[in-house]
């Protein structure tokens, strides 16, 4: 392979890759294997919808607030060094999840080991755009996207697996033990560059104000549909963030060595790159958290089927994202194939509200499942790659955490709102019809709350026998109605960011 700069002796470029990549896989697997668990954490440690939403939530905000700050850091003292605090984070955070009996603790865990991943994956990243070049550079991305698939799609079957001979605390335990073999085979990652090592002066009120400004914004949008929007506190929270905003701007402009290069939000065809893993946020990861309980809820999957079944949804991830980097290669203009990645994401979310009920066989649902697969596997690695390709090679960490904090950014919006809007829309079609079998309203409303979360089974004790048949159609026909209408409205997002990204990418500022 060619290279930008000689490794160390002895080490191959696969070797490297290796190392890299099973870090890089333990990211993906943890976020869609923590969704299938959802269910069973909130049954075992009696977590509420706002708890589990947190479980997924803390980790992708912390992330997204960290990664632009690693990648930063990293071009200061080193990818390698980074990348390694990280990765010793994130297991530890890890091990703590798996001793978590307790769901404020489990959520600050997760918190913390979205701070470990936002290292792992911008410098992991870094890593292997500085190391590579060429066709070799173009191999390492597509053998990215292709792992990194392979945490998406074995990530829910290997819970699944987990949960039905274990628990949902083996599923971090696991998480634990890939990033330990990391660590341990380190030694395989080419030193830091020298330069890199003597560089100061790096940027820590600048970092610091861009945390706390997308720690409050994020917030204020996780939190608004809990605590409403006139609430004072979510009034507060975007009164900071906009206050944040101004003062980061106005800082940063005058810095030689920002946090944060201004000009590449003025980067047309990067920042739209960087808009296509937002698409990917809103039509796919959301499926990723949230279609396990609607497979559980309303088809009445066991756990380990609804893994199983998520297959169907990520197994694209092993393929596509080898064949984008073999149809690039081959002379097909990448940009066309993230189009076409698109299209597929939008035609599959459309699909699925289409064609999916509560009595549909899961092998009907096979053709939107894929089509959504198909549309994150072709822009996965791909669209990393493009991005880094359009600014310098000194600014490569900081372009890689730009890439990630939008990446992460709007996965935890995407959940977020995901959970919000098919809450609200639950609590509108069913608090009046499930009046005469709760009684109350409160009472009602704990019943919305608990089938909102994939717990079907608390309304139905909670009645007598003989009603609890009919009350068992209502509920499955609620969740099912209110499925259908998120996904209505993630595509009508999805067509809107579709229209932005072509538009950004054809604007002619690079």
């Amino acid at each position: 392979m060619n290279k930008i700069e000689k490794i160390n002796p002895g080490t191959s470029g696969n070797a490297l890759l290796a190392v890299i990549l099973l870090a890089i896989f333990v990211v993906p697997s943890s976020i869609s294997g923590t969704a299938l668990a959802l269910p069973a954490i909130g049954i075992d440690l009696g977590a509420s919808i706002d708890n589990l939403q947190w479980v997924v939530n803390a980790f992708n905000l912390m992330f997204a607030c960290f990664t632009l700050t690693w990648g930063a850091l990293a071009d200061k003292i080193g990818h390698k060094r980074c990348f390694l605090m990280g990765s010793v984070l994130y297991a530890i955070a890890s091990v703590c999840s798996a001793m978590a009996s307790d769901p404020l603790f489990l959520d600050l865990m997760r918190g913390l080991a979205g701070i470990g991943a936002a290292a792992v994956f911008s410098c992991g990243i870094s890593i292997l755009s500085i190391q590579f070049e060429g066709a070799a550079r173009m191999r390492a991305f597509a053998f990215f996207g292709t792992v990194a698939g392979l945490g998406v799609s074995l990530g829910p079957t290997l819970s699944g697996i987990l949960l039905g001979f274990h628990s949902w605390n083996a599923i971090f335990w696991f998480h634990a033990i890939s990033l330990s073999i990391v660590i341990f085979a380190s030694s395989l990652i080419p030193a830091d560059k020298a330069r890199a090592q003597a560089t100061k002066g790096f940027d820590t009120i600048g970092a610091t104000l861009f945390i706390f400004l997308l720690l409050a914004l994020m917030m204020a949008i996780v939190q608004a549909p809990v605590w409403g929007w006139a609430n004072m506190k979510i009034i507060s929270l975007l009164i900071a963030s906009a206050l944040l905003l101004a003062a980061f701007i106005k800082y940063e402009t005058h810095r030689q060595q920002p946090v944060l290069d201004l000009s590449l939000l003025l980067n047309g065809k990067f920042v739209g790159m960087a808009l296509v893993t937002v698409a990917v946020s809103f039509g796919f990861v959301t499926l990723l958290t949230y279609l396990p309980t609607y497979l559980m809820t309303v088809l009445h999957l066991s756990a380990t089927q609804a893994g199983l079944s998520m297959i169907l949804l990520t197994s694209p991830m092993l393929v596509c994202p080898i064949l984008a980097g073999k149809l690039a290669t081959r002379g097909v203009d990448p940009v066309n194939i993230i189009y076409i990645s698109l299209l597929s994401l939008l035609l599959g979310v459309a699909s699925l509200a289409l064609i999916s009920h509560p009595r549909i066989p899961v092998l009907l649902l096979s053709l939107p499942l894929l089509l959504v697969g198909i549309g994150m596997g072709l822009s996965a690695g791909l669209v990393d790659g493009l991005a880094l390709k359009f600014v310098p090679e000194e600014k490569t960490g900081m372009a890689a955490g730009v890439v990630n904090t939008f990446r992460l950014g709007s996965e935890a919006i995407a959940v977020a709102l995901y959970g919000a809007f098919l809450s609200t829309v639950l609590e509108l079609g069913l608090k009046d019809v499930l009046h005469p079998f709760a009684g109350e309203t409160g009472v009602a409303k704990t019943w919305i709350d608990k089938l909102a979360a994939g717990d079907i089974n608390f309304p139905l004790q909670a009645v007598a026998s003989d009603k609890a048949d009919a009350l068992k159609i209502i509920l499955e026909n609620g969740y099912n109605g209110s499925f259908h209408y998120t996904l209505w409205a993630i595509s009508i997002i999805l067509v809107g960011l579709m229209v932005a990204i072509y538009k950004l990418i054809h604007s002619g500022k690079d």
